[in-house]
């Protein structure tokens, strides 16, 4: 069939609107009508090209990330299903979730779908069911798709492994964020940090990463969260998602940490910052408490191996640095479980959709993100 997708030719490039063609789902797969699709900041990472794989790892693997389709974070209905599909029908309401869960390899079984093996093929933008494309440019050539997903278009074809069903009363285009940004930001505090009531949390940078670590601190009962961002308005609206307190930089934020524990410090803290720099580790571990927590969500450049910390404080006062990803969450659980809380009132999804955008807007999309204007842009098909 024919449609319209964001493609990406090239880093360093803007995105380009164009026509292709999509070919009608294989085993396994499945084709959506997408409702919407976040703009969320790792699709910013190849343009910038902090995702892009060197040259000589691309080869070595055989990898050929470009051009690609952009887009990970999107919800939509089900138009029609491939051979072997099971437990999806026409019809049926889905949210993607970027990162696939098989179910049958050792981290789905063992309750951490999070790191499911099909996550491998991710960024080579192929099929996940076969290693091919569905996607095509308008002269043939085939298209990749962030994720195995491609969301920045009206249609796309997708293993049944990276769909979530979900329930019809859901609006599709608040369900979209739940893909990636918000359940990766809210297990960043709940999974990953492991807040527990009481604590003190600091989350640096709020943006759709940010806020929803926020919320999910403040949901699991953390006494006092202390949002950091340099964009004043941002901070405010924190105030609105639970946070407590507010600081402008995490030098600015150590004597307030500092006075709100009466010394001890933080007990958790979280970075969601765009882009993670080896720098800011030693930052964020010097505003946790003795045998407290730190958390790195932010991606980083892939080549980026030059992390400043001090060793003697971090084994001398048994702090924890770990990793995350997508909140460590299980998405078949904890995505249903996230819009149940929002149709309860108790997680804020509509507040965090700033500005939406046409297909046509995307380039206009991610400049209001990196000029700070954003909590969350969405596209609204």
């Amino acid at each position: 069939m024919r449609t319209r997708a964001a493609i990406l030719w090239e880093p360093h490039t803007e995105w380009s609107v164009e026509d292709i063609e999509l070919d009608p789902p294989k085993a396994g797969e499945v084709l959506v009508k997408l409702a919407a699709s976040g703009l969320c900041h790792s699709d910013e990472h190849l343009v910038t090209g902090d995702m892009v794989f060197d040259p000589a790892t691309a080869e070595a693997f055989g990898l050929s990330q470009f051009p690609a389709i952009g887009g990970h974070e999107g919800s939509g209905v089900v138009v029609e299903v491939g051979p072997e599909v099971k437990g999806l029908e026409p019809g049926d309401h889905v949210v993607f979730s970027f990162i696939p869960s098989c179910g049958r390899c050792p981290s789905c079984s063992t309750g951490q779908q999070h790191l499911c093996d099909l996550g491998a093929f991710l960024l080579s933008g192929k099929q996940l069911t076969d290693l091919t494309t569905r996607h095509h440019s308008k002269d043939g050539r085939d298209l990749g798709a962030m994720c195995a997903l491609g969301t920045f278009a009206p249609y796309t074809v997708a293993s049944q492994d990276s769909c979530i069903k979900i329930d019809k009363d859901i609006p599709l285009a608040t369900a979209a964020l739940v893909g990636c940004g918000v359940t990766t930001g809210w297990g960043s505090a709940t999974y990953a940090a492991d807040v527990r009531p009481g604590e003190t949390v600091v989350v640096v940078g709020v943006g759709g990463l940010g806020m929803s670590a926020v919320q999910g601190a403040a949901l699991a009962g953390a006494r006092q969260v202390v949002a950091v961002d340099p964009v004043a308005w941002k901070l405010e609206a924190a105030l609105t998602f639970g946070a407590t307190h507010t600081a402008s930089s995490m030098e600015e934020a150590g004597p307030l940490v500092r006075e709100i524990t009466r010394g001890a410090m933080a007990d958790k803290v979280v970075l969601t910052v765009g882009l993670a720099e080896g720098a800011q580790v030693g930052q964020m571990m010097s505003l946790v408490k003795k045998a407290g927590r730190a958390v790195i969500t932010s991606i980083a450049a892939m080549t980026d191996d030059n992390v400043k910390l001090n060793l003697f404080e971090f084994a001398m006062q048994r702090k924890e640095l770990v990793g995350c990803i997508f909140g460590n969450a299980n998405p078949r659980y904890d995505i249903p479980r996230l819009l149940s809380l929002y149709r309860d009132g108790k997680l804020k999804l509509d507040e965090m959709i700033t500005k939406t955008y046409s297909l046509d807007e995307v380039n206009q999309g991610y400049q209001d993100m990196r000029d700070g204007k954003n909590i969350r842009g969405v596209i609204v098909f």
